[in-house]
């Protein structure tokens, strides 16, 4: 049974308290390796490890930064099929998906930051024969990263990037229930040199290490990604202490089908393999997934037809199988969550179009834990289905009849991360656009990314934002100074 390690001042080591928990594998069902049950001791020799090294990190030019980022992403790149398979192991989704978004995208964060490192600049002002104003942005010093468990490397490189490009030391803590491929990075770090101090990883559960990790004085921020309630129960603890934190939270993502999208059987078939794609990808444990589908109501016969027979098409399987596109929900509670929301459908008067049962996949993944991918219809817009996020393969979709409605209807719930608009009516996208309540608007696709846009959502998904700029002046303190001539 391999026993992973925390990673403190360059080194990988076992916790002080020496407890560990089970981690599973969701395809079998079962236990696979053991996860440190870090605590506030572990967090104490982080946090020392840190203040070491932050100001020679924080010192060290932006070049040899840099230099030292792109080594880290080149390391990933080369070991992108062990850590694509050891996410298939661990979180249960596709190994072809962990190829084509999870290692790749690692790797990509991190080279992209190493480039912003060079090329981050800051303002100065002219105040005519007066003097000059001009801004320094400097290091925070110790900032906590908390990453979730769906997108696990992803997600741990996309926040710890930008903290490290901009001079930060980092005490990051991955998802106690996908925290391979954060050991596997732990030990990439070492083979490339990455200075003692400058990252510590450690494992856990939120109680355990996380919320130490939070509520830490000499941890200046926390970039937190995770469900809303944490999120709400996070921002209560550092507000009082004045902490900079930013948010990424949950989304109840609707996604807005006009007929004029469809209007021949070539762009039918096209728009509905996307909208397929972002209710289903990742077995919909994706915060930006499409969950509630509104199409406009002369294609609606037409485009559920043809949707429902791509969602039954949809191949099920072991996660290690390179045919396999849906695979395990990343735990049994997880699981038992989301199948509760397919009863809870059929109570509120909904009708399952496809799908929504549990999935028994013959021989090792007897016990995995898998779900069909399941579309529902005849809900109404205020049930809960439809209202609180589920975060698995359920998605519904209901006709609409106008823009105004379809308006009312995308933006009538508390959540605001992303929605995506299907027409070939540009002025009518750019008017949705301005009025609905999401932070990402796509139109025409769905996860199409760009690492220097702003990424963060409205209302209960979130504050703040990540990515590019956003990233690098979250991490970053700036410091106006007035010379007068």
């Amino acid at each position: 049974m391999k026993k992973i390690q925390n990673y403190i001042n360059g080194e990988l080591i076992a916790p002080k308290n020496n407890q560990y928990i089970n981690n599973y594998e969701p395809a079998t069902g079962l236990v696979y390796s053991l996860t440190p049950e870090s605590d506030a001791d572990d967090l104490e020799l982080a946090v020392n490890s840190a203040e070491s090294a932050k100001q020679s990190w924080a010192d060290m030019p932006s070049e040899d930064r840099s230099k030292l980022l792109m080594k880290l992403a080149d390391a990933i790149e080369s070991g992108s099929e062990e850590l694509a398979k050891a996410e298939a192991i661990d979180n249960g989704k596709p190994i072809s998906f962990a190829r084509v978004v999870d290692s790749y995208r690692s790797a990509s964060n991190i080279r992209f930051f190493a480039n912003a490192t060079t090329q981050f600049s800051s303002e100065c002002h002219d105040m005519g024969s007066v003097g000059v104003n001009y801004t320094l942005r400097q290091p925070i010093g110790i900032v906590g990263c908390i990453s979730p468990w769906n997108l696990p490397l992803y997600l741990f490189t996309w926040k710890i990037a930008p903290a490290l490009a901009s001079g930060n030391c980092v005490i990051a803590k991955p998802s106690e229930i996908t925290p391979m491929t954060a050991y596997i990075f732990s030990r990439l770090c070492i083979e490339v040199g990455i200075p003692k101090g400058v990252i510590n990883i450690l494992h856990g559960t939120g109680l355990s290490i996380g919320a130490p990790l939070v509520e830490h004085e000499k941890i200046k921020a926390i970039s937190f990604t995770g469900g809303s309630s944490t999120g709400k129960a996070i921002a209560s603890v550092i507000a009082p202490k004045l902490k900079k934190f930013s948010l990424e939270l949950g989304g109840k993502n609707p996604t807005l089908v006009f007929a004029d999208s469809c209007s021949s059987e070539e762009e039918l078939e096209s728009v509905v393999s996307e909208v397929v794609r972002s209710a289903f990808s990742n077995q919909g444990q994706i915060c930006l997934c499409g969950s509630r589908i509104y199409i406009e109501r002369s294609s609606y016969e037409k485009f559920k037809a043809l949707f429902i027979e791509k969602v039954g098409d949809l191949k099920i399987g072991d996660p290690l199988n390179e045919e396999t596109q849906h695979g395990a929900l990343v735990s049994e509670a997880h699981r038992d969550k989301v199948f509760s929301y397919i009863e809870l459908a059929k109570e509120e008067g909904g009708t399952i179009l496809t799908g929504g049962n549990k999935v028994v996949i013959k021989g090792r993944c007897e016990k995995g834990y898998f779900i069909e991918p399941t579309v529902i219809e005849g809900l109404s817009s205020e049930c809960r289905v439809n209202q609180e996020e589920i975060f698995g393969p359920v998605c519904t979709i209901q006709p609409f009849d106008s823009d105004e409605e379809v308006l009312a209807k995308a933006n009538g719930t508390e959540y605001g991360l992303a929605t995506s608009i299907w027409s070939k009516d540009i002025s009518r996208c750019h008017r949705l656009s301005t009025k609905l309540d999401f932070g990402i608007v796509w139109i025409n696709s769905w996860l199409l990314r760009d690492l220097r846009t702003p990424f963060g959502g409205m209302k209960s998904s979130g504050m703040g934002r990540e990515g590019g700029l956003e990233a690098m002046r979250f991490f970053t303190e700036p410091k106006n100074i007035c010379i007068k001539y």
